[in-house]
């Protein structure tokens, strides 16, 4: 983002990353080292500043926040982890083949094969 941005419209982007870890977790209501855990399970990946800090993204809480929510229920991290990339994954694949579905019924009709008489 361009450093010539208001700081009101990077704040109200959901990929900005606004939140250090001890306030992500403390948003989260959970530890630092959860955090690093997802982390480390590539679920999501901070951004750094420049002093090497881990910044989190409204739309990397929610992801966490996911998390938590499994590993909460007994699932484990690792798991748990697993389990939100592969809903993602099918997420996105339903939403290609809902595109694709929406083109093959805007597309114009061609007609059959001529069967001709001979």
């Amino acid at each position: 983002m361009a450093a010539d941005t208001p700081l009101s419209n990077r704040l109200d982007d959901d990929d900005y990353p606004a939140y250090t870890m001890g306030r992500a977790a403390e948003m989260l209501g959970t530890t630092p080292g959860f955090l690093r855990a997802i982390g480390e399970a590539r679920l999501i990946t901070p951004l750094r500043s420049e002093g090497g800090h881990r910044r989190y993204s409204r739309y990397q809480l929610r992801i966490a926040a996911r998390a938590r929510e499994l590993v909460d229920r007994g699932t484990p991290i690792e798991a748990a982890c697993r389990i939100i990339i592969l809903e993602d994954q099918l997420e996105e694949a339903q939403r290609i083949n809902a595109e694709y579905r929406r083109a093959a019924k805007e597309a114009p009709q061609s007609p059959g094969p001529r069967t001709g008489s001979g």
